[in-house]
Formats: C-alpha cells, sequence, structure tokens
C-alpha cells in the first residue's frame, strides 16, 4: 500500500517522490513551531554550541574589560552589604590613577546617605562612572539618589531569563533608558569625541554603537566563554592597592556583587551553578565593543531552513540499505553541527540546531517507513542522532607561531636597560676568581629579580652587565601601553637602587668590595626574533635603540650631579614618563651611530 495513497499515482510526479518525505517532515517541523514544541531543546542545543565553540576555537573575552568583585574576602573585610558610601569613594580614589576608559557600577544607589556629596565629588573627578537602575516588582524603575544621578551616568540593570532560567538577551534601552553597557560605552566615546575636539588626544577611530530603538532594543548575548575568563579582581585588593593600576588603564570597569546567592545568573556554561549578576553587563559590554552579539534567524528564514534541510535529507537518504541511512544520518547530523558551529564563529549567527535535527530524523523515519522498515529500526536510528564529525573542527587554522623553525622577526617599540658596575675590572682583580662568581651572581640575581618584578625581559647577562627590555615578546598597540613599559623600566632601576643598598650592607659585613651601578633607559625601535645560527639560537633584540641604551648606561661615568640614581634617559623616554618622575637635563651628548647629539637627562626620583 503506498504511503501517500491521497496522491494519483498517473499524476506525473515521479521526480518529486524522493522529496516528499522530507517536505512532509518539515511541514511538521513548521507546525511545531508555534506551540514552542522545539524551544526546550534548542536552549539545551545552544548551550551544547557555545560551549563546543568555546572549547574547539578558543575565543577570547575582551581584554579592554575588568569586573571588580565584590566576593567574600571583601564581604569579609567589609562587613555585611550594603556598604557605606565611604567604600565607593576609597574605590574611585584606587582607580584615579589607572585613568579608567570607565566605571559602572551594577550597585543600587538608592536610598540617601550623609556621604553621598563625598562620593558625588569623587564620580565628578573622575567623569566617567555609570550608576544603575534597578527596577521593583511592579517594573517601576528605582533611580538613583539626586545627588549622584546629577554627577553621573545612568544605566539599567533590567535582565529577564529565559524559561529555562538562563541569562541570553540584553536589554540595550528601555523606554529611552540605555542599560549600564550601553551608557559607558556612551560615556566613553562622548569623552573621546571631546578630549579629541580640544586636541588633547589624536584623531583616531571611535567605537561604535548599534542604532538602538526608542523605547525597546533586545539583543542576544554571545556568550563566547565561561565568564572565569573575565578578568576578575577583589574589591577589597583594589582599595588596598594590591592590584597593579596597569589592570584598569584604558579599560571598562565594571563593579558588582559576586558573593554566593546575592546576584545569581545562570549562563550556558553555568546552567546549574550560578554565576554573579554583573558578568551579563560585562558580556554585553563585549558583544558591543566587538560587534559580535548573536543574530538569530528570523521565522520565515527558519522556515526555508526546514523545508531546504528535510528536501536535501529526503534525496540523500533515498534509494539506500537501512544502514547507509544510518551513517547518512549521522553525517547529516554532524554537518549540521558544523553550520552552525561555522556560522556562529564567523558570522555571529545563532542558526536553530534542535528544529533543523528534529527534521532530519522525521525525514529519515518517514522514508524508513515509507519502504515499511520495523519501528524497531526506527526508534534505533533515533537512539543514534549523534554529530561525531563536530571533532573535525579542533585546532582549525591556527595561527603559526614559528616560521621555518624560528620565531618571526617583530618590528615593535620597546623599552631598553643597560646597567653595569663601576669599577668592575678593579673589583675583579682583588677577589679570587670562585668568590668573584659568587659575587656577581648575587648581584646579578638581585637586579634581575627587580627587572622581572616590573614586566621586565632580561634579553643576555654581558659580564657583569645586563641587558633588559620592556615590551616584548607581544607587540604593543597602544601609546598606553609603551608608556607604561617605559614607567616599569624606570620604576624597575629605582627599585635596583633600593635593593642594592641592603645588599652592599651584606657584602660590607662580610668584607666584600660594595657595588656601585649605572643604568641606560631609552624607548624606540627595535626587531625581536630569532638570533644564531643553526646549532643555537637565542630570542634576542637589535636595533638603535639598544645601541642608544648601552651608550647611555656608559654615559654615566661622564655626567657628574645631580644623578643620584646613576640613571640616564633620553628624550624619548622622558615623553612617556606622563611627568611622574624629575629630572634633570644634563645636555646633549654625541652617541655612536647618530648624526645629531643626544638629549640626556638624569632622573632624580619621584614628583
Amino acid at each position: 500500500m503506498p504511503l501517500f495513497p491521497f496522491l494519483p499515482q498517473r499524476w506525473a510526479i515521479a521526480p518529486l517522490l524522493p522529496l516528499l518525505p522530507g517536505l512532509l517532515a518539515a511541514g511538521v517541523a513548521i507546525a511545531l513551531l508555534p506551540l514552542t514544541v522545539w524551544q526546550p531543546l534548542e536552549y539545551a542545543s545552544s548551550n551544547t554550541l557555545m560551549r563546543l565553540h568555546a572549547h574547539l576555537l578558543r575565543p577570547q573575552w575582551d581584554r579592554r574589560i575588568v569586573v571588580i568583585a565584590i566576593d567574600e574576602a571583601s564581604l569579609q573585610q567589609y562587613g555585611r552589604f550594603p556598604w557605606s558610601r565611604t567604600r565607593y569613594q576609597q574605590l574611585l580614589q584606587a582607580l584615579a590613577p589607572a585613568v579608567p576608559a570607565g566605571i559602572g557600577f551594577d550597585i543600587l544607589f538608592a536610598e540617601a546617605d550623609p556621604q553621598d556629596p563625598h562620593l558625588a565629588e569623587a564620580c565628578f573627578n573622575s567623569g566617567n562612572v555609570v550608576l544603575a537602575i534597578g527596577a521593583d516588582r511592579q517594573g517601576r524603575a528605582i533611580n538613583v539618589v539626586p545627588t549622584l544621578a546629577q554627577v553621573t551616568r545612568q544605566g539599567h540593570v533590567y535582565n529577564l531569563p529565559d524559561p529555562d532560567g538562563i541569562s541570553r538577551r540584553s536589554w540595550l534601552s528601555i523606554n529611552q533608558v540605555p542599560s549600564l553597557a550601553v551608557a559607558l560605552l556612551s560615556a566613553e566615546i562622548a569623552n573621546r569625541q571631546a578630549a579629541i575636539a580640544m586636541g588633547n588626544l589624536p584623531a583616531a577611530p571611535l567605537p561604535t554603537l548599534p542604532p538602538l530603538h526608542p523605547t525597546e532594543h533586545v539583543v542576544w548575548v554571545n556568550w563566547v566563554d565561561s565568564t572565569d575568563g573575565i578578568t576578575t579582581v577583589s574589591f577589597v585588593d583594589v582599595v588596598r592597592g594590591k592590584v597593579d593600576p596597569a589592570v584598569f588603564t584604558d579599560k571598562f570597569v565594571l563593579v558588582g556583587m559576586t558573593a554566593t546567592g546575592f546576584d545569581p545568573l545562570l549562563t550556558p556554561f553555568t546552567p546549574k551553578v550560578p554565576t554573579a549578576g554583573v558578568y551579563l553587563h560585562a558580556a554585553t559590554l563585549d558583544n558591543l565593543l566587538n560587534h559580535r552579539w548573536l543574530r538569530p534567524l528570523p521565522d520565515w528564514a527558519i522556515w526555508v531552513v526546514l523545508v531546504l534541510v528535510g528536501s536535501l535529507t529526503s534525496v540523500s537518504l533515498h534509494a539506500q540499505t537501512w544502514r547507509q541511512r544510518l551513517l547518512t544520518v549521522i553525517g547529516l547530523v554532524g554537518l549540521w553541527w558544523l553550520v552552525a558551529l561555522s556560522l556562529l564563529h564567523l558570522a555571529q549567527i545563532w542558526l536553530a540546531i534542535a528544529a533543523p535535527l528534529g527534521t532530519i530524523l522525521l525525514t529519515a523515519m518517514v522514508v524508513q517507513l515509507r519502504e515499511q522498515y520495523e519501528k524497531q529500526l526506527l526508534m534505533q536510528l533515533f537512539a543514534k542522532h549523534v554529530a561525531p564529525e563536530t571533532a573535525a573542527m579542533l585546532w582549525q587554522r591556527k595561527g603559526e607561531i614559528l616560521h621555518d623553525g624560528e620565531l618571526k622577526a617583530q618590528e615593535l617599540v620597546a623599552t631598553v636597560l643597560f646597567v653595569d658596575i663601576r669599577g668592575f675590572t678593579r673589583i675583579s682583580e682583588q677577589l679570587p676568581p670562585g668568590e668573584l662568581l659568587s659575587w656577581v651572581n648575587r648581584y646579578l640575581d638581585t637586579m634581575t629579580d627587580c627587572i622581572m618584578q616590573h614586566g621586565g625581559v632580561v634579553d643576555k647577562y654581558i659580564g657583569d652587565a645586563i641587558m633588559a627590555v620592556f615590551g616584548v615578546p607581544f607587540p604593543r598597540t597602544t601609546t598606553a601601553e609603551i608608556q607604561q613599559d617605559a614607567l616599569n623600566a624606570i620604576a624597575a632601576s629605582l627599585e635596583m637602587h633600593q635593593r642594592l643598598q641592603q645588599l652592599n650592607q651584606e657584602l660590607a659585613a662580610e668584607g666584600k668590595p660594595t657595588i656601585k651601578i649605572g643604568i641606560g633607559v631609552h624607548t624606540g625601535g627595535v626587531v625581536a626574533g630569532s638570533v644564531g645560527g643553526q646549532r643555537r639560537l637565542n630570542y634576542s633584540v637589535l636595533g638603535d635603540a639598544v645601541n642608544v641604551a648601552a651608550r647611555l648606561e656608559s654615559l654615566n661615568k661622564e655626567v657628574g650631579d645631580p644623578n643620584p640614581y646613576s640613571l640616564l634617559v633620553t628624550g624619548d623616554t622622558l615623553s612617556c614618563l606622563r611627568q611622574q618622575y624629575r629630572v634633570h637635563c644634563v645636555g646633549h651628548y654625541p652617541l655612536k651611530g647618530r648624526e645629531h647629539p643626544a638629549l640626556v637627562f638624569a632622573v632624580l626620583g619621584k614628583h
């Protein structure tokens, strides 16, 4: 008996017969869409897709986002929540030297506090603070107290999880009120535009925002990875100065509760054990900065997809044995996972998974019924619908670090530091070889520790001299990063002198010669890469900046007072120090390999 008896056999539909099972299956899948039958499966499959994407392709959260967590350690130190406004004032004061791009508080300041004027002053001085607008159970806004609202921007922190409890959507605007993430980015754009207009910043491309709907604008959040990958530091550590201010420089800082039980949030990576609500705003900000929020297909496109999937499946399964059909179904399931994963990675398109896979399986079932296979075979077909082919996406198109067995040469801007012992030849004549080696190693170990603690890389030891580089092996892409390298080099140099005083006390107590050093620091272009031959290779830097730093170190012998730290820098390095150090111009000096004399400065200490 034919499976479709209502179709007259005399009709010229023979070419369409292979498509009929797929079209029927697609029709059933489409009919189930408004009944939300697929919804729980779509939620579950989307969670799996995002976890696969994170595991296989290793996407990274935007490093411009930092979360300051009100965690268990902070609550243990400062007591029960809510806290006095003084705590947040202290936080803003601790963040001020770093000059973050923006500071957003996922905390409600809805009730007046005697310390509000002081906190308002700190917010005004920061110039980039955004405070949260909440909502009560009736949907009424919980606004910021007027004292703080006058000196800050505000953004809502509304969140409506999906029926399975997972937060997948972000309301960029509600009734013309932007979200916390949008308000943060808007504040940064406005501040940059103002700075460019005043000539304080060079003209440069600014971040962009999507056109926001005046009443409500919703986007689907792209959870690129677990929230563990978002840079997070403890509130109490920041206030106590235990966190390097460079962590916050030019970063978007979000302050929120992460202590267990206060502001739970479920994500595709934490569907059962919640993370904290502040990470929803971090994910939204990441998506805005990188324009990578998810783009689900419209309803009509889903219908077209289901019809195409059903038709392709039906044609593929036509005239095959049940074993061949089983392999084909597995292949199609894997292919669909691969397509969904590729579109997610390349275009942030959120492709339906459950309904198409259901269509594939429904098509296979109809084909099996049409061929009058046993029901048990159909059940086995359903039981075995897995996607092993998705493993083929492992380590796809990874960027190569090595080239022909060597590290790629890179042109970059770095700060080079040379430090040498004064009068080493005379001292080496006074000590036996064994004692001399031990004496030098103690010195090198102390100096190396100072360099590495400040982010420097010891390039090489040249007898008693040390060459160190700040700014490798990863090229610096912003002026702030180049400036920070120079600041780190000077900080390391000053610590060298401090540690050297302690070492000299120990050496003097042991009856051994004390040590005096000279330091030269220069910021400029270098070439970094593998240096050597086939038998031995070293990673090193070459270039004019290296020669200048070495010459500066030697100039300490010629430069008189004031030069308390025997630390000389060029104007190139001085321009990176942001007036944080006092210097003395010692004059123009000719440097080997340079046509014109260089202007040299002695560092006198911090302002």
